[in-house]
């Protein structure tokens, strides 16, 4: 049960170079809702429980520079091939297709526009 100040998972947090871009990404490429369009230098994008914060930072180092410190977050679903087939038709940027992991994974790695990556992962029994 959780306490008073327990933490609880909200959103991850992206600075992104260009908004209105990565914006359009995660709504039309990934699927994301934006729940807050309006705001000048933040959107928050949400699909299913899955949320994310774009900051507005035109000036920083594209995540794409900073190797293996862009993976920004592992999310589970039920069926990952059948996830990677929908952002394949809607253009999106994958790094590595659907594999079974010595661990008991099927994942795929998918990236934004600004090199943020992030693994897509389902539970299959190990062999």
């Amino acid at each position: 049960m959780p306490t008073p100040n327990s933490l609880r998972p909200f959103a991850f947090v992206l600075a992104v170079q260009d908004l209105d871009r990565s914006t359009s990404y995660f709504r039309d490429v990934l699927g994301f809702h934006a729940d807050w369009a309006d705001a000048s230098d933040w959107r928050l994008l949400s699909r299913g429980q899955v949320r994310v914060m774009l900051g507005s930072c035109p000036d920083a180092v594209p995540a794409s520079a900073i190797g293996d410190h862009s993976y920004f977050g592992y999310m589970e679903v039920d069926d990952v091939d059948v996830l990677h087939d929908e952002f394949v038709q809607r253009g999106a940027l994958i790094v590595s297709p659907p594999a079974d992991r010595p661990y008991g994974m099927r994942e795929f790695v998918a990236a934004t526009p600004d090199g943020h990556r992030f693994v897509v992962g389902q539970a299959v029994a190990r062999k």
